[in-house]
């Protein structure tokens, strides 16, 4: 029988403040209940502790997004405007607070990352945040906050030496655009291809720029495509980047909307490919940076297999090599 090591989740409840407009709008509350059912009824029920986050401070935030920026956000959310920045941003009175709290998480995972002993670390946060841009939000996204996560651990730690890897089924525009140019960040993509999904992100071709070229790699797949070219593009193109790069620590972009039952990607990956990710990141986890990895929550917008499906990734994660 499988051993686990402890499990970390950064989780409120006050996420379930964000309100983005009732049943109809895809990033719902009932994200986040599903993984909690799975987590709390399945093999890792023993292994989970909970953990309250506290909201980030603004400085963090003005490490990645511009204070114009972010005074435009609170102003919309306070103002009790019900969109920001395009008609699927939806927003309420409490978002910002919300957004801060989640970027709250995303720091403090990093400092349980630097404190535990090879614990496994997620943070399960709403808003999500891999679509939004410096100075844009897009994507139900309004803070990056993998990227204010890197950013976190490079100042606060000096781990120089971040490796991002994204596998939610769209591209992460907003991690690109904000480390196009930075030479100590990788950041690695697998997302289907541009061409059919939205933002229109994440050709092959786009590799960073200036002293960041060759520091972003996109593995763009066709619609419809399955686990086995997931597993590919791991053994094949995510793997060599990373022992080429070799990180001080990982921040994983964890996206579910792959899964062949959510209608939000024409992927078509299994339940199951989600622990083999994990395991990847397990290994190389221990093998390139001392065990130093989180997750944070992006999409995955079918609740009967959200929560399964991230089940499974921690699964991966957490199983005793």
């Amino acid at each position: 029988m499988a051993q686990f090591k402890p499990v970390n989740v950064l989780f409120s409840d006050r996420f379930m403040d964000h309100d983005t407009g009732g049943g109809d709008h895809p990033e719902s509350p009932k994200r986040l209940t599903s993984i909690l059912r799975s987590l709390q009824s399945g093999p890792l029920k023993d292994q989970i502790r909970i953990i309250e986050p506290a909201q980030a401070d603004k400085d963090l935030i003005l490490s990645v997004h511009p204070k114009d920026y972010l005074m435009r956000f609170e102003e919309a959310c306070l103002s009790g405007r019900e969109t920001f920045g395009h008609s699927d941003n939806r927003i309420c009175y409490e978002t910002f607070e919300v957004a801060l709290l989640a970027a709250g998480a995303c720091k403090q995972a990093v400092d349980l990352a630097e404190e535990s002993n090879g614990e496994v670390t997620i943070s399960l946060v709403r808003p999500p945040g891999h679509h939004a841009e410096k100075g844009m939000p897009l994507g139900f996204c309004f803070l990056n906050n993998v990227s204010l996560a890197a950013k976190y651990w490079q100042k606060r730690y000096n781990r120089q030496k971040i490796f991002i890897l994204d596998f939610d089924a769209h591209h992460g525009n907003g991690i690109q655009e904000i480390f196009d140019e930075d030479p100590s960040v990788f950041y690695a993509s697998i997302h289907e291809h541009p061409t059919f999904s939205f933002p229109g992100t994440g050709y092959e071709d786009e590799t960073g720029t200036g002293s960041g070229e060759g520091f972003t790699l996109n593995v763009a797949l066709p619609p419809g495509a399955t686990d086995s070219l997931v597993l590919k593009a791991l053994k094949e193109r995510i793997e060599p980047a990373l022992e080429k790069f070799e990180p001080d620590c990982l921040v994983v972009a964890a996206g579910f909307d792959g899964h062949e039952a959510d209608d939000m990607s024409g992927l078509a990956y299994s339940t199951g490919l989600f622990g083999h990710i994990g395991s990847f990141l397990a290994v190389w986890a221990q093998r390139y940076c001392q065990d130093r990895i989180i997750s944070i929550l992006e999409g995955g917008y079918n609740p009967d297999f959200l929560g399964p499906s991230v089940e499974m990734y921690l699964g991966g994660l957490a199983v005793e090599i």
